[in-house]
Parts: C-alpha cells; structure tokens; sequence
C-alpha cells in the first residue's frame, strides 16, 4: 500500500517546550496547562490532537457521504472534540475522547447512520480504537 501523506514535527523542550514542523506552518509554544499545575497561556497536546480529531473526523463524515444523496457539505457539519487526560493505576496516564458531530440536513437516523460510517474510515478513530475510550453524541439540525 503506498502512502498518502506523510509530516514530520519535532518538539523541543516536552510540554513546556516548542513544536516545529518540517515545512515551518507548525511552529508553536506549548505549555502545561494550569490544571496541571502549569502556568498556561499556550497549547498542550490534548488540545492539538483534539483539533486533528475533530477536523479529520469531519472531513471523514464528508468523504463517507461523498457520491450519495444525503451529501454533507463542510458548512453542514461541526464536530467538537474533547479529549481528557486521565491518570491509570499504574502511575501513568491514558486519554478518553468525546466527540460531538452536528450535522445539518438529514434526519438523527440518517446523521447516526452517517457518523458511524465515518468512524469506520476516519484514521484518529481507526489509530485509537480499542486503545482509548471515544464516545460520539450525534445531533442533527
């Protein structure tokens, strides 16, 4: 199977340190956030992977209606991400996702039907599943 895309980005520093992609576009700040103990004021992880999540799982929603009758626009959609930080019993920490899809225009039967198969193809669902625990509320408009 032949790649489609690959990126390279390298932090410097952990948590409190820099990100840098290779082609530059990417080049933040990052810090612990205050519920951690850290003094805020910058991204963390959480929140880039739940902005990653967030927009490929929409764009999933889109290719899986992509040809048929309840087509959804990228103005028909909105998916929120939430992705939490939870310590484990052994000392370490795991994370859980909470997506909310909204989508606009078909009925919550057909929004349910659309979201699931969009889950099936999206590549954050398929790279954590079975590892973190994701739980999707679809609401359509």
């Amino acid at each position: 199977m032949s790649t489609l895309y690959t990126t390279r980005v390298n932090a410097y520093g952990g948590r409190s340190g820099t990100i840098k992609s290779e082609d530059g576009i990417l080049d933040l700040a990052l810090a612990m956030p205050k519920e951690l103990g850290g003094k805020g004021g910058a991204t963390n992880p959480e929140q880039l992977f739940a902005a990653g999540y967030a927009a490929c799982f929409e764009n999933a929603v889109i290719h899986v209606t992509r040809g048929k009758a309840d087509k959804v626009k990228d103005s028909d959609i909105e998916v929120a991400a939430e992705v939490s930080l939870l310590p484990t019993e052994q000392g370490g920490f795991q994370l859980a996702v909470a997506l909310e899809v909204e989508i606009t225009g078909v009925d919550q039967a057909k929004a349910e039907e659309i979201v699931q198969a969009a889950h099936a193809v999206c590549p954050y669902s398929n790279a954590i599943r079975g590892n973190v625990d994701v739980k999707i509320s679809v609401f359509a408009q």
